[in-house]
């Protein structure tokens, strides 16, 4: 797509959730339906009609990529939520997609066939996955920062062969979303953020920062410039001004952060070509302190703010939003209160 389309669309006004969850989550037969590519294409196409939306948003379900690695190694479904890496893996084996992954893809195949609207792809970034499969990656991150190699830890060899093998994977599922029809593909890397990289490490430089995030990412945002495929960029943790200059240099269509950030401030940090997405607290829209007129309040302060800044800019969800049992209702009012306001 041509940049000037994801502008046209902020500068049209368009607000959107990433709220196919909300949608998928009013049917009865959910698992069913996440395993039937064309019953979930039409959960797709129904959301992007629910919110009045052209990018028509997959499911934002990050735990699939761990489950495929996994699974091609051999290990039982009844396993995998809480298994770890505890030695050096292999070579990476063949990776076959998941049912679930190719669900993901039909859906996708699926929403290509409807005119007006943009097939997104969905996936996790290549260091959040890393931390799915490792039972304590923040000391080991810490180390490579401090300067110890893999050929001197073995922690630090363990989190590099996993970000390589997740990396594999990634290029393999996203290349597979792409065959489907997929015109850009988000790519959510959630674990990015202060909680995993020290800042007094960072305050003397990101090397570490670019080794275990960003050429990885480079990897991936290759082979999308080469399918003509574009990359929206998700990170909801907390974030550095550095770590937000590294994602620009990947040049993504659209940047989404959580609301820890000012995206009022940010906007300064982004060239124009770049469209700022978000940033709702929607992980709190579960939560009876923050209400309808909270939503409306918060929502104008960002448009307002967002304006005032000139930079192109989607009013959205901080991160997919769920449906949560017993609090649908109030859920989707708060939606359709930042859609309307």
């Amino acid at each position: 797509m041509e940049r000037s389309y994801y502008i046209g669309l902020a500068e049209g006004g368009l607000r959107m959730p990433i709220g196919t969850h909300l949608v998928l989550h009013e049917a009865a037969d959910v698992a069913a339906i996440e395993l039937d590519g064309a019953r979930l294409g039409d959960m797709v196409v129904r959301a992007a009609g629910r919110f009045n939306t052209p990018l028509a948003v997959p499911l934002m379900d990050l735990k699939l990529e761990k489950e495929a690695l996994l699974a091609a190694r051999g290990i039982a479904a009844a396993e995998i939520e809480s298994f770890h890496f505890s030695g050096l893996p292999g070579a990476a084996p063949d990776f076959t997609l998941t049912p679930r992954m190719r669900a993901t893809c039909e859906a996708i195949r699926h929403v290509a066939k409807h005119p007006g609207l943009v097939p997104m792809g969905m996936g996790i970034g290549p260091f959040s996955l890393m931390t799915k499969l490792i039972g304590d990656p923040i000391t080991p991150v810490f180390l490579a920062g401090t300067g110890v190699t893999a050929a001197e830890d073995p922690e630090v060899a363990l989190i590099e062969r996993v970000v390589e093998l997740g990396t594999e994977l990634l290029l393999h599922y996203y290349s597979a979303q792409i065959d489907a029809g997929a015109k850009a593909i988000i790519v959510c890397e959630p674990a990015a953020n202060l909680v995993y990289f020290s800042p007094n490490q960072l305050a003397n430089g990101y090397d570490i920062f670019d080794r275990y995030v960003t050429a990885p990412m480079r990897r991936i945002k290759a082979l999308f410039d080469a399918r003509g495929v574009d990359l929206v960029f998700h990170d909801c943790g907390e974030l550095t001004t550095g770590m937000i200059g590294r994602f620009v240099t990947l040049d993504p269509a659209m940047l989404s952060f959580g609301c820890s950030r000012l995206l009022w401030e940010d906007a300064a940090l982004l060239p124009k070509s770049i469209v700022l997405y978000g940033n709702l607290p929607t992980k709190r829209f579960p939560a009876s302190q923050l209400s309808v007129a909270d939503v409306e309040r918060l929502a104008r302060e960002l448009l307002d703010k967002m304006h005032a800044t000139g930079h192109p800019f989607i009013l959205g969800s901080e991160c997919d939003v769920l449906s949560v049992p017993g609090s649908e209702r109030e859920i989707m009012a708060k939606v359709e209160a930042f859609m309307k306001c």
